[in-house]
């Protein structure tokens, strides 16, 4: 079998590339055929190897927009190749999406024959193959950019049929309504109860137990996300202060210098990512902001959120604190949509850490193909030397698809299974309170404590809570609470 497209590309052009999800091979078909996610061509549609151009069209036409390896492969096709080819078929809507793009990477001007384009403007991203943007158009080859960011820092999801049978749900627009559904008491608590377990949660994804203080300022800096504050470095770096409470840690600006991820091993072995080096990682995070500051109106924003929150942990503009930071990010660029209403938070952090393998495997998507395009030498204890052997464009350029459809369903889970959850519990704790406490005298404190007791037992007072309170609640009390349990849980 005969890779063609970008796999041909990426291995036969020392291109520094993470193999595309969707792959095209030559196979004994007699029409393109998708089996699984490999196209499969007849020999007779797949360009020679050698032939840079047709290599790149195929991929344009068949496979989609890889900017990743469209930035390495197109410069090194000579200007006179890609000029003639489109003055040959200055029709070719594929021609003109490899010109604009060639102009861009190349940094040059093809002297094409012809001064005008006179056919109707085409996306560059096909939005029935892909999550979209706005758009803006290129007037010289009547191109329309709408991909997520811009060339210079541009994230690429698939519409897949399971991120888009996600997104027709309308997660956030049902959170909304079920918000605005809730009795204002009932929304408050359950708002707390979303806020601190966002914070614990997330702490603990991190390996970590927050003391009441920290736990205090991360709920401050969750709730932060409500405001209208844009994202700029002064802000991140107030922000990261909040969640790192060590002031030797705490960060005056972007990093200066190279940090990585570790498993823990001593040595290169032991390190699982190395992010872009300090001066890129600027960049990137310019470009990254301004991608949350300005989310086009077209685009879903859970993917916004999505992607804003893997692409600050791939570029790790901080030595300490990026993970945490990333999560309040998802919640900061839904807020910055008008997506979260009412206060919400999301607890997606609780789901995160129920799904930690799955959620690793989605950075380790990422982080364990760039890994390999780092020479990484071992002096001493947390003493190395970094070397980038691959290119820029594997942190400008980077498929988001997998972060998206995570992020929705662990979204998803987040309101069906904890804040519904969470608010079914506070329901019945009420009811079950209220019927309690207008047939006996109960100190108020005894008695919520008792009604969590028979909550989390299913509807039995045990033994041992008996004898505890024996002393302090009428012994008649105690089979009230699991008459009540049944009258509001069972039989409703």
């Amino acid at each position: 079998m005969q890779p063609v497209g970008y796999t041909q590309l990426i291995s036969h052009h020392g291109i520094a590339a993470i193999p595309p999800a969707v792959t095209a091979e030559v196979r004994s078909v007699t029409r393109k055929e998708w089996i699984g996610d490999t196209i499969a061509v007849p020999a007779k549609m797949a360009p020679a190897p050698e032939d840079l151009l047709g290599q790149v069209l195929f991929a344009i036409k068949h496979e989609g927009i890889n900017l990743q390896v469209l930035a390495q492969i197109l410069p090194k096709i000579p200007e006179a190749d890609i000029r003639q080819a489109f003055d040959a078929s200055p029709n070719s809507q594929y021609l003109r999406k490899a010109c604009y793009l060639w102009e861009f990477f190349a940094g040059q001007t093809i002297q094409r024959a012809t001064d005008h384009i006179r056919q109707s403007y085409i996306p560059l991203f096909n939005p029935e193959q892909y999550i979209t943007g706005d758009g803006e158009k290129n007037a010289r080859w009547r191109i329309i950019f709408n991909g997520l960011g811009s060339l210079d820092y541009c994230v690429t999801v698939r519409r897949t049929d399971t991120l888009q049978a996600l997104l027709d749900k309308s997660l956030l627009e049902k959170a909304a309504e079920f918000t605005d559904s809730l009795p204002k008491d009932i929304l408050n608590r359950t708002l707390a109860w979303a806020y601190l377990h966002e914070t614990r949660d997330s702490y603990a994804i991190e390996n970590e137990a927050p003391s009441e203080d920290k736990a205090s300022r991360f709920v401050s800096l969750l709730k932060q996300a409500h405001s209208s504050r844009k994202l700029d470095e002064e802000y991140l770096v107030e922000l990261q202060n909040a969640v790192i409470s060590n002031p030797f840690a705490q960060a005056a600006s972007f990093r200066t210098e190279q940090n990585y991820l570790s498993n823990g091993l001593r040595g290169a072995l032991g390190v699982t990512y190395v992010p872009p080096g300090p001066e890129l990682s600027r960049s990137l995070m310019d470009q990254l902001m301004a991608l949350a500051n300005q989310p086009a109106m077209e685009v879903e924003p859970l993917v916004l959120a999505s992607v804003v929150s893997f692409g600050f942990v791939f570029v790790h503009p901080f030595m300490d604190g990026n993970g945490r930071l990333s999560r309040f990010l998802f919640h900061q660029v839904l807020c910055q949509c008008g997506a979260l209403k009412n206060g919400l938070v999301l607890p997606v952090s609780i789901v995160l850490r129920q799904n930690e393998s799955d959620y690793l495997s989605v950075l380790q998507q990422f982080s364990e193909p760039s890994r390999a395009y780092w020479d990484v030498t071992f002096f001493d204890e947390n003493q190395f030397q970094f070397d980038f052997k691959g290119h820029d464009a594997l942190y400008r350029y980077w498929d988001g698809t997998a972060c998206a459809e995570f992020m929705a369903r662990a979204t998803e889970q987040a309101i069906e299974q904890h804040l519904k959850a969470e608010t079914l519990f506070l329901t019945r704790y009420d009811e079950i309170f209220r019927r309690i406490d207008r047939a006996y005298d109960v100190p108020n404190a005894d008695l919520s404590r008792l009604v969590m007791f028979c909550l989390d037992q299913n509807g039995r007072v045990s033994g041992h809570r008996r004898k505890q309170y024996r002393y302090r609640v009428p012994e008649e009390v105690f089979d009230a609470l699991e008459r009540a349990y049944q009258k509001v849980v069972v039989d409703t």
